[in-house]
């Protein structure tokens, strides 16, 4: 019998179809909830084997009715993803089951290996793990698979951009002006499309003085080709809102230091940083929500807001 908190258990049609993925003699014996997840519920799965094993795999499921309806184009483009990763050397997930019209599960899901390590989003050893996160970047965006994913999608417009209350009005109308202009042209990469802290794993030695390393990189239903400068750009402002503009403003120079090639021109750069950095306005809630849930009490809505408009206006000050 599948042991589980009632948080954690799985639907039956669900069950079901993992089951049917599962070795001969294999059964779930305990569900978890994994936290931390903004678009989609997260579970762990422990699978016991024949021989009196156990091991683990992750289940996705979109059950939000604003994301079931998105969910078919977001599955489809992670499980492309984690086959095309297979080998390549990214700590990614690897694909067991998909199912993203839910024609056997209660809801679009998403079945994968369960990779070691956890998220890490204090403040504490930051330092340690930015070139970490700088130098996993570089790797991925070194990757040149055979079968392109399709091209980068960047949703923000100079009409949704959400002005924070209080905010440096200046700075944030020359900013809204800058992404009024045409995307500037680019050398496209293999992005992630959603690398921040929150979809990173790492083991943590418990001194969390040294020897911190990269485990794992989850979540690839963005993954698509695009300008290296986008996805530096998206965890640059994840950092900024986590542990200060400093951050979101040094992660830029790590991931040169670690090999990575950004725009030649500052006004491309610029537009980048400032293009994702306002696609955040737009999502403080849900984000500032997902990570006090993840353990950062202190990050409100209105915390958050105030980094945010603090990083536009260092970025307006650094390259505008």
């Amino acid at each position: 019998m599948t042991n589980h908190d009632e948080a954690g258990a799985v639907r039956p049609l669900t069950l079901a179809w993992v089951h049917r993925h599962l070795e001969t003699g294999e059964q779930v014996v305990r569900t978890e909830v994994l936290h931390g997840g903004i678009t989609a519920e997260m579970r762990r799965l422990t699978v016991g084997t024949r021989d009196g094993a156990t091991r683990d795999l992750v289940l996705r499921s979109f059950v939000d009715p604003f994301y079931v309806e998105r969910a078919e184009d977001g599955l489809n483009r992670e499980a492309g993803a984690l086959t095309l990763l297979t080998g390549t050397g990214v700590p990614a997930p690897g694909l067991v089951a998909v199912d993203p019209t839910a024609a056997q599960c209660e809801y679009p899901s998403l079945l994968m290996t369960h990779l070691a390590g956890r998220t890490v989003l204090g403040d504490e050893g930051v330092e340690t793990r930015v070139p970490l996160l700088a130098r996993q970047l570089v790797a991925i965006h070194a990757l040149r698979p055979a079968e392109r994913p399709r091209e980068y999608v960047a949703l923000t417009t100079a009409d949704t951009v959400v002005v924070p209350k209080g905010a440096d009005a200046a700075a944030w109308a020359a900013a809204i002006d800058v992404i009024r202009e045409p995307a500037p042209p680019c050398e496209g990469r293999f992005l992630h499309r959603d690398f921040q802290p929150g979809n990173v794993l790492f083991d943590v030695p418990p001194s969390r003085s040294a020897g911190a390393r990269i485990t794992g990189v989850v979540d690839w239903a963005a993954a698509s080709w695009g300008p290296a400068d986008l996805d530096v750009a998206h965890c640059s402002v994840n950092l900024a809102l986590l542990h200060g503009p400093a951050w979101g403003l040094r992660f830029a120079e790590a991931y040169e230091e670690a090999g990575g090639v950004l725009a030649a021109a500052t006004g491309e750069r610029l537009y980048w940083q400032v293009r994702d950095a306002l696609a955040a306005s737009e999502e403080v809630r849900w984000v500032a929500q997902a990570w006090r849930r993840a353990g950062r009490p202190e990050l409100t809505t209105r915390a958050v807001e105030e980094r945010l408009d603090a990083y536009v206006t260092a970025v307006m000050d650094a390259l505008g």
